[in-house]
């Protein structure tokens, strides 16, 4: 049954169509270093050539969050991350072609456990260090910015580091991991007393074995 607060609302002569796509910036972590996954399309004129975030058309019936597990799975061959959503980018311009609004996602993935695969479609899917990202296509590399900027956001704040800390872990490993990726290097003590403090922890009551003194371990809510 239609809402009798919506029968009025109808296409004008100048209502227009505009796509809806999703990207996602994925993150791996690996040696110590963070990576950028790009790919690299034979078409997406006049962009031919350039890397890009993976991303694609939102189809019929999905949401953003299943629309970019299929973008991710059909151009990479990644699949089964967590991802968190960055932002909504509708600037008029952003597409030269037409008119493309575009929600970008990010992932933080251990890029061992995701082999991807080169589809037909695409001249190339690689990892790349951040500082060795070339130039983006299209306003990627805005987007891939804005995703940097959310992951240590949600690092700092939340504690939110996809795969990559193991279920039990000493306060050493989240700490090494922690200043890897927001950059920065911090006193033991008070990082320590950071964390602890924002009750995102719990003891496991046990200690990890084969390490001198016996860390304890702890785990995330």
């Amino acid at each position: 049954m239609v809402n009798s607060e919506i029968t009025n609302v109808y296409v004008t002569e100048d209502s227009y169509e505009c796509t809806v796509t999703v990207d996602c910036a994925v993150f791996g972590f690996q040696d110590g270093v963070l990576k950028l996954l790009l790919v690299q399309k034979l078409s997406d004129l006049p962009f031919k050539g350039y890397w890009l975030l993976p991303g694609g058309i939102m189809q019929e019936g999905k949401t953003a969050e299943e629309a970019i597990d299929d973008v991710l799975f059909k151009l990479t061959g990644i699949q089964d991350v967590h991802h968190e959503q960055v932002h909504c980018y509708s600037s008029v311009n952003r597409h030269p072609l037409k008119r493309v609004i575009t929600i970008c996602f990010y992932a933080l993935v251990k890029p061992e456990n995701h082999p991807i695969i080169r589809k037909k479609h695409e001249k190339g899917v690689e990892w790349f260090r951040l500082d060795e990202v070339p130039i983006l296509g299209f306003d990627h590399e805005v987007l891939k910015k804005d995703a940097l900027q959310k992951l240590k956001s949600n690092v700092e704040e939340r504690l939110i580091l996809g795969e990559l800390l193991p279920e039990k872990f000493t306060l050493t490993e989240l700490q090494i991991l922690y200043e890897a990726l927001t950059d920065q290097k911090l006193d033991r003590r008070n990082f320590r007393k950071k964390i602890i403090q924002k009750g995102l922890l719990k003891h496991t009551g046990e200690k990890k074995t084969g390490v001198k003194g016996g860390p304890e371990l702890f785990e995330l809510k």
